[in-house]
């Protein structure tokens, strides 16, 4: 897989900068638009639920963003990568392609909008005073183990929208329960310890936790955490690359 990546980079970087024109043709703003879009949002849900629910989180601003940079990211990632294969039908019946190529580039598109995002971050914790040291280095780690999360988890509703269409619309729902699921505005403590459990099946708890670690709480996240996020990461796509190498032999029959 690794050595049909490297002989076929080139492919990959062309899939990622046609993806990225895509989403922001005709757009005046352009990328900045990844800049500004997450910034929108906080200040938006900020209002919300510092004026209304009046969550007391110190720093809001920074937890909101942090929780929203993880989640849009995962989000947009495994949407992106699930409808990679059917959009891309009509090359792959054309000419040989490593088909896993497809799902590769949206996650990696998605991670290159992602780096957009960061300095905006960089620009909140700087307003809001928010101590900067060089543990900030480490938020790269949770990141990339969350990327790799993201192609597991893209490989397998990829070759699984293939064959069942409705995936499209059954992880739209999916996506709605694991964004209440994510505390991504609200803090940990508020939820009832008998559904404390209920959190802790959600992968995107531990990534989020992990990333909040370094860039709200200024820490090194916990050996254990990292640990279990870096086996979520292995586990997904070692599934995901396994159903996907399983089901691709059948596409060209289904897309």
């Amino acid at each position: 897989m690794f050595q049909e990546m490297r002989k076929y980079r080139n492919l990959v970087e062309e899939l990622v900068v046609r993806d990225i024109k895509t989403k922001y043709r005709r757009s005046i703003l352009g990328v900045v638009w990844s800049m500004l879009n997450p910034l929108l949002m906080m200040f938006i849900t900020a209002m919300v639920f510092s004026q209304l629910f009046r969550f007391e989180i110190k720093n809001f601003a920074l937890y909101l963003l942090t929780g929203q940079i993880i989640f849009t990211f995962y989000s947009e990632a495994t949407n992106f990568a699930m409808g990679s294969i059917l959009q891309n039908s009509s090359l792959i019946k054309k000419v040989y392609v490593p088909k896993y190529l497809f799902p590769f580039s949206r996650v990696a598109s998605c991670g290159v909008n992602l780096c957009f995002t960061l300095p905006a971050m960089l620009a909140i914790m700087i307003y809001t005073g928010q101590t900067i040291s060089f543990k900030i280095l480490f938020a790269v780690v949770p990141l990339v183990l969350l990327f790799i999360f993201c192609l597991g988890v893209g490989m397998l509703l990829s070759a699984l929208a293939v064959y069942f269409r409705d995936m499209f619309h059954l992880y739209g729902v999916a996506l709605a329960a694991l964004n209440y699921a994510t505390p991504i505005f609200y803090p940990i403590s508020i939820v009832p310890q008998k559904y404390i459990w209920i959190m802790k099946l959600n992968p995107l708890y531990y990534y989020l936790q992990a990333f909040r670690d370094v860039v709200y709480s200024n820490v090194i996240p916990d050996m254990s955490l990292m640990g279990l996020c870096a086996l979520l990461a292995i586990v997904a796509l070692v599934v995901g690359y396994y159903c996907f190498n399983k089901l691709q032999n059948q596409f060209i029959l289904y897309i």
